[in-house]
């Protein structure tokens, strides 16, 4: 039996959704009706029996504490292991320089003082990394090849190979190369999960050694620099995966969840791997006279209107003869009677009046945000 402990980056990809991001990290973003980006990560580990995980922060983790609590919905609330939230190190001689993190490595840097856990092994998880992935056998699978890093992988039809990391490997699965960001390519190729397995020995070494030669970008400077000097190998995952590079795409996901129910079964329905979020205690939703279809509906709502393709969060209300049509809603958005949203994205605690008419577009969805009053 193995012994591992993971660690979560919270804040890399803030940027990629900045309408999002500007109150909470990526950890901490809704997401299909119940659930924040972390819980993906989060259960991922614990399904594999990790449960000694820290969680790197940079700022705006308020929420993203709310949310984890004591870990206690995961499993976490532990004498020994259990989650920490490692906000990153600054000391009293700091500069502005040294307030900002950019990369994977620099945040592993800025709390490789609080690193200091002895199972041989871990796992690293970005944020946004949406898949039910079976991280008990992929460690399995890294310590019977005996390699330093096995690197998720997810063999797809690149849609837009120009915004990937796309790694190539031999027969065996070993790493052979890497296109960082290369448009030219097409076809199914291997896209990086932005998750892996590494031997902690080797992430204490890879740690000591970026610091010796200001190394700040763990795939060029550690990865690409060491194919073939060190083992490296593809672990490759065949179910659901998605990881978010924009409000539009944040949107079609959320969009597809509700509709495509062969995804929603290969990410929510694994009785062995469930996803697991904060409990809530909400009463059930509330259908007045009204219509859904194709939809995610979060407990505690209240719907009187027409609810089409899109998904509400808990305590939506939709007032009489409203129409809400490939929408977004999060917590407590209220709307009026006679109402009319397309393509709307509204943050928490959004207030519509009667009568309004807001849309966007599929590419360019109109995006309320948190608090506001239309």
């Amino acid at each position: 039996m193995y012994e591992a402990a993971g660690i979560i980056f919270s804040n890399l990809h803030d940027k990629n959704i900045t309408e999002l991001t500007g109150q909470r990290t990526m950890a901490a973003v809704p997401f299909a009706c119940r659930y924040r980006l972390i819980d993906f990560a989060l259960s991922n580990l614990v399904n594999a029996d990790i449960y000694n995980i820290s969680v790197i922060t940079h700022y705006n983790y308020h929420s993203l504490m709310e949310h984890i609590g004591t870990g206690r919905d995961w499993g976490l609330e532990r004498r020994n292991g259990g989650i920490k939230i490692l906000p990153p190190f600054i000391n009293a001689y700091a500069n502005a320089a040294n307030f900002l993190y950019n990369s994977r490595l620099e945040a592993l840097q800025s709390v490789s003082r609080s690193l200091d856990f002895n199972e041989p092994y871990v796992v690293l998880s970005d944020c946004d990394a949406i898949c039910n992935l079976d991280l008990r056998e992929m460690i399995e699978e890294h310590i019977a090849s005996g390699a330093q890093l096995t690197i998720a992988v997810h063999p797809e039809q690149s849609r837009m190979p120009g915004a990937n990391v796309i790694y190539h490997s031999d027969h065996t699965g070993a790493v052979t190369g890497v296109d960082l960001y290369n448009p030219s390519l097409s076809g199914v190729q291997d896209v990086c999960m932005n998750v892996m397995v590494m031997d902690t020995a080797f992430l204490h070494e890879m740690l000591m050694d970026a610091s010796a030669h200001n190394y700040g970008s763990f795939l060029r400077d550690i990865i690409v620099q060491n194919i073939g000097k060190r083992s490296f190998r593809l672990y490759r995952h065949k179910g659901y995966f998605a990881n978010i590079k924009s409000l539009s795409d944040y949107f079609r996901l959320n969009l597809q969840l509700a509709q495509d129910k062969q995804a929603r079964d290969q990410l929510f329905a694994k009785k062995d791997r469930p996803i697991l979020s904060r409990v809530m205690s909400s009463a059930p939703t509330k259908y007045n006279s009204s219509q859904v279809e194709l939809s995610l509906i979060a407990d505690g709502c209240v719907i009187d209107g027409r609810v089409e393709n899109s998904v509400l969060f808990r305590g939506v209300r939709v007032g009489k003869n409203t129409v809400i049509r490939n929408s977004v809603l999060f917590e407590n958005t209220v709307t009026g009677e006679d109402v009319r949203l397309s393509c709307v994205i509204t943050d928490k605690n959004v207030s519509i009046r009667d009568g309004r008419v807001l849309s966007g577009h599929e590419d360019m969805p109109f995006f309320i945000e948190k608090g506001k009053m239309l």
